[in-house]
């Protein structure tokens, strides 16, 4: 038999079943295989370490919340029903007609019946609570427990977020367990986009293929979607969403949803979904997790959505764009459908429910739930700046902290009312445009209310209620005679003051002559109509008595306000902020307590516990502080009833029996009004930006917006505590006590030990004194008093150089 030759043997491997070709491809094969191992195990241990790292981020880049007050009633609270809707709105309360749901109230008039949610404050959990409110005569008349008679003292409503302070991601996520979702949404969600999400691993290969099945049979025309949740979490919150698909991004999602499912629980990946998932924008601001979701289409928390917003919701994950139900509701809608035939096909509603859902409407609330960025940015402004010193930015940001406030979202919205109002009212060609800072505070605690920094109440920038530093004018005033009579052995609210010209004389040879806002000398008046019709000459007289130096310490031991110690500051010749004015009055308002102004009333981790707060009550009033402060009270109220204010009477707030003093700078270039009642305080300035004469007096602008704001806002009328005041009538004329039925006799309170002798109204009046009548026994001040040495006699001060006189 003839050899083969070594061709042949050649040719004869040509065959695929040869050893030598078979050995080749294993060959082939292992190399390739090791190549490929060598190129994914460390690209899958790269994309492992990057699960690890953003899969955290994913959890935790939380941002900041700050919260405004929550609302407490109580009995004889002062409230009305427009407020009561203010309030509830602001934290978004919906009108259901039942109030059986927490989020949700009914009224019918004055009478409400609202349902509370619990929330974490400052004091711990406050728990979710259902009453009945009736509100009658501007008060809380009564309080109840939902269906009894059982009164309450109190209630808690849950406060309003006012803003929110992102991380370095413009996003809104509000963080949920899924023990804390409701569960119709939770198996809604498997059951409209992942029905095996429980059974595969990471992957659903019987997805793909009915996808792939669905494609061809449509001859491409009908696409099914087939990534699980893992692949939707990975690509939202590894891969970012709005990029192009290609196969390298369809590559890494299905090898990160492989990863995740090898290293995490269903409940942890499933948890993370519910917080990542993307479900609308708002600008820049991108709104994350199912959470943040319902408070943004619908303005309820998550556990109050009915059955069609769940529906809704889940639809809203397939496009938030395209099925948005503000702008395209008719894709909305037929969304909704589809998702709530998916829960009737997988037994999760019942088909009564079913019906009735389909025929609801969609329920979204007509403007974004979500608290904007930076809603108010001169309050937010304000709550940075305090909780600077303890929290830098970069900790506020993205760390999850829930930051409460004294905000109260009532009187910020009547304050920004007011403004726009006033302004409109008062803008004229001749009158340069105007600009306002304001403050208004709680009398009783400290709590800054609201803040409004500019026209535009939602510019941010320049504060102009804590940064614009404008002349004061009279609005001094209050505090020389406060001065005047912590030294009850010399003045009284009844004194006879000089209001004719008055010249002072300065250094280098100087005199300073102010006149009075209407060019004209009133003779001899009492102290209380010379601080009632803001008189220049009576005011200066007496602040050179007890020293402008004096003057400017009491500034700075109240509110830390810095002053230049002549004789010019006693008409106000000091720049101050609205901000340092509130702090200044805070301590009238609050009768006498120093009581330091704060926006921040504490800050909660994301956990619930409490890492500081700063409501800390003040401490209670020196005796000598208490009764000074009364005093001027007194005195601020007759400029409301008879003085520089009497205009708010004409508005229909006497009822308030406000205390106030208006205040005007140099040819009318600053406006100003500060104003108290018996539960808040409001600091007013109005002016224009570049110093420019505006023409307007402190009652004609400034005291135009504080009108405005308390013809709305509930606050009880301001009843002066006479503890330690002695009030007699003193005669006509004279400075004796005397009957009460004696002509012209006017009822003044003194500090006790410190009345007048009394006098019968037969015997003929006395020739008016230029100072209060001689105490008998010796009063001890205490508080600032003690501070200023006014409880001891001390030579007159020499005058100090002045600044510019201030016209009133």
């Amino acid at each position: 038999m003839p050899r083969r030759h070594d061709s042949d043997e050649f040719d004869d491997d040509t065959d695929g079943n040869s050893p030598v070709w078979r050995s080749r491809l294993i060959t082939w094969g292992l190399a390739a295989a090791a190549l490929g191992l060598g190129f994914m195990i460390p690209y899958t241990l790269y994309l492992n370490s990057q699960v690890s790292q953003r899969f955290g981020e994913l959890r935790w880049q939380i941002p900041t919340r700050v919260y405004a007050r929550p609302l407490v009633l109580s009995a004889g609270t002062a409230m009305n029903a427009n407020t009561l809707k203010t309030e509830l709105a602001a934290s978004g309360y919906r009108d259901d007609g039942a109030g059986s749901s927490p989020g949700t109230y009914r009224v019918q008039g004055g009478s409400f019946t609202i349902s509370s949610r619990g929330y974490v404050d400052v004091d711990g959990n406050v728990a979710p609570r259902k009453v009945d409110v009736v509100v009658s005569g501007g008060q809380v008349a009564s309080l109840r427990e939902a269906g009894s008679r059982k009164a309450l003292k109190a209630a808690r409503l849950d406060p309003a977020r006012i803003a929110t302070l992102y991380g370095q991601k413009q996003e809104e996520r509000r963080l949920v367990r899924v023990r804390e979702v409701p569960e119709l949404l939770v198996t809604g969600l498997q059951a409209v986009e992942d029905k095996d999400f429980a059974r595969h691993h990471g992957i659903d290969l019987s997805g793909i293929a009915r996808a792939v099945w669905v494609t061809v049979r449509s001859g491409g025309e009908t696409r099914q979607g087939a990534s699980t949740l893992t692949q939707q979490l990975a690509r939202s919150g590894l891969l970012g969403i709005g990029k192009e698909q290609t196969l390298t991004r369809k590559f890494n999602e299905v090898l990160y949803a492989l990863i995740m499912e090898a290293r995490y629980d269903k409940a942890t990946i499933l948890e993370a979904y519910l917080n990542q998932v993307y479900l609308g924008q708002r600008g820049k601001q991108a709104i994350h997790g199912v959470s943040s979701g319902a408070e943004f289409w619908f303005g309820r928390d998550l556990n109050s959505l009915s059955s069609e917003q769940i529906a809704l919701l889940i639809g809203l994950v397939k496009g938030p764009s395209y099925y948005d139900p503000r702008r395209n509701p008719e894709n909305a809608l037929d969304r909704r459908n589809f998702v709530l035939g998916k829960l009737l096909e997988n037994k999760l509603i019942d088909e009564a429910e079913y019906q009735r859902a389909i025929k609801a409407p969609l329920g979204v609330s007509k403007n974004a739930g979500i608290a904007a960025a930076n809603r108010f940015p001169a309050y937010v402004d304000l709550v940075r700046r305090q909780l600077g010193n303890d929290y830098p930015e970069n900790v506020l940001q993205g760390a999850g902290l829930n930051v409460f406030t004294g905000m109260s979202p009532s009187a910020q919205a009547y304050a920004e009312g007011a403004v726009a109002h006033t302004i409109k009212a008062l803008e004229n060609k001749r009158r340069p445009e105007l600009q306002t800072g304001l403050v208004v505070t709680d009398v009783h605690n400290g709590d800054v209310l609201a803040v409004v920094g500019s026209r535009d109440v939602s510019e941010p920038g320049f504060n102009r209620a804590i940064e614009a530093h404008r002349q004061v004018g009279s609005l001094l005033k209050p505090f020389v005679y406060l001065l005047a009579l912590a030294q009850p052995d010399r003045f009284s609210l009844a004194s006879w003051v000089d209001d004719s010209p008055v010249t002072v004389k300065l250094s280098r040879g100087r005199n300073w002559t102010p006149g009075n806002a209407d060019n004209r000398s009133h003779g001899t008046v009492r102290l209380i109509d010379a601080l009632a019709r803001s008189y220049n000459q009576a005011t200066v007289r007496i602040g050179m008595q007890v020293g402008p130096e004096r003057l400017t310490q009491l500034m700075n031991v109240l509110a830390g306000l810095k002053a230049e110690s002549n004789p010019a500051v006693i008409l106000g010749s000091t720049d101050q902020s609205p901000y340092g004015m509130a702090q200044l009055y805070q301590f009238l308002a609050s009768g006498g307590e120093i009581q330091p102004l704060h926006a921040v009333r504490g800050v909660v981790d994301a956990q619930g516990k409490l890492l500081k707060r700063y409501d800390k009550s003040p401490a209670p009033a020196q005796e000598g502080d208490s009764i000074a402060a009364n005093l001027i009270s007194v005195g601020l109220q007759q400029v409301v009833s008879s003085g520089t204010a009497s205009g708010l009477n004409a508005d229909g707030l006497s009822r308030l029996q406000a205390a106030g003093k208006t205040g005007t700078s140099n040819d009318g270039r600053d406006s100003w009004y500060a104003g108290y009642t018996g539960d808040h305080l409001a600091v007013i300035w109005m002016g224009n930006d570049q110093n420019e004469q505006t023409g307007l007096f402190g009652a004609s602008g400034a005291m135009r917006v504080w009108s405005g704001i308390f013809r709305n806002l509930p606050s009880k009328a301001l009843h002066v505590n006479n503890k330690g005041l002695d009030w007699q009538y003193v005669e006509a004329a004279g400075s004796n006590a005397t009957d009460e039925s004696c002509p012209g006799a006017r009822r003044f309170p003194f500090v006790v030990g410190y009345a007048p002798p009394y006098v019968p109204c037969a015997l003929p009046p006395e020739v008016p004194l230029q100072e209060g009548a001689e105490g008998t026994q010796e009063q001890s001040g205490g508080g600032w008093r003690g501070w200023l040495g006014l409880d001891r006699k001390e030579p007159e001060p020499a005058a100090a150089p002045a600044a510019q006189t201030p016209a009133r």
